[in-house]
């Protein structure tokens, strides 16, 4: 059995395990049990009452937080020469199409998003085995797959994020920064969770939302009172 650290039991007696707390609560809290030595990551796991084996109960979409992510994302663009100089100044961290797509065959993968042009993606379909498993897989549902390269780009850099339902019907998102003032940590959860709610299948039975928790980086989870969401 691993031992628990100092501050790992420190963090765990801050953490009331029949508590439900409000997300302001939770977003105050998850600073206070993080310690790690680096700026870690916010991420909310939601569990959803709906059946993502079901084509019509598939949760999946984008939002744009309103104070980012805190991430430095990196963007790689895939594009016609036509369009290299409209990535490049949007931010795009790298920029080509055969180069990098035989970088990625040979194994790369050392970016966050991908962002391409309808008419290149039969070349970027091959590298799906590659791609799909890592989530990385330009599609155009989350606007990755676009003629408006350079939009995409900064809305990517700006905090948009994409989002799927697994297979156990949990969505899994980062939505900011220990760094971040408990108010700014609650306003992108807000803003997350109200995408979700907007997302709610029709065919969805029951109890839609059945759990939020909050936690960082090696951080106990904090289960978080849907109710306190304003808006749902």
């Amino acid at each position: 059995m691993t031992k628990l650290t100092k501050k790992r039991k420190e963090a765990l007696s801050k953490v009331d395990r029949e508590k439900i707390y409000s997300l302001e609560e939770a977003s105050a809290l998850v600073k206070e049990i993080t310690y790690t030595k680096f700026d870690a990551s916010v991420d909310l796991d939601v569990k959803l009452g709906v059946d993502p084996r079901q084509a019509n109960q598939m949760v999946r979409g984008v939002t744009t937080l309103p104070h980012g992510t805190g991430k430095d994302v990196k963007v790689l663009v895939l594009c016609t020469p036509d369009k290299e100089e409209e990535a490049r100044e949007a931010g795009a961290d790298h920029v080509g199409l055969d180069d990098y797509i035989e970088k990625i065959s040979g194994g790369w993968v050392d970016v966050d998003v991908i962002i391409t042009m309808p008419s290149v993606m039969a070349k970027i379909g091959k590298l799906g085995r590659i791609l799909g498993p890592r989530n990385l897989m330009p599609n155009p549902k989350s606007g990755t797959v676009t003629m408006e390269v350079g939009k995409a780009v900064k809305e990517v850099k700006a905090g948009k994020i994409d989002f799927k339902v697994d297979k156990t019907g949990i969505i899994h998102s980062s939505i900011a920064k220990v760094s971040f003032t408990p108010d700014k940590i609650a306003e992108n959860a807000k803003e997350f969770i109200q995408t979700l709610h907007r997302l709610k299948p029709s065919a969805a039975k029951g109890t839609y939302f059945q759990s939020v928790t909050m936690s960082s980086t090696m951080s106990p989870g904090i289960r978080v009172d849907i109710h306190s969401v304003p808006g749902l």
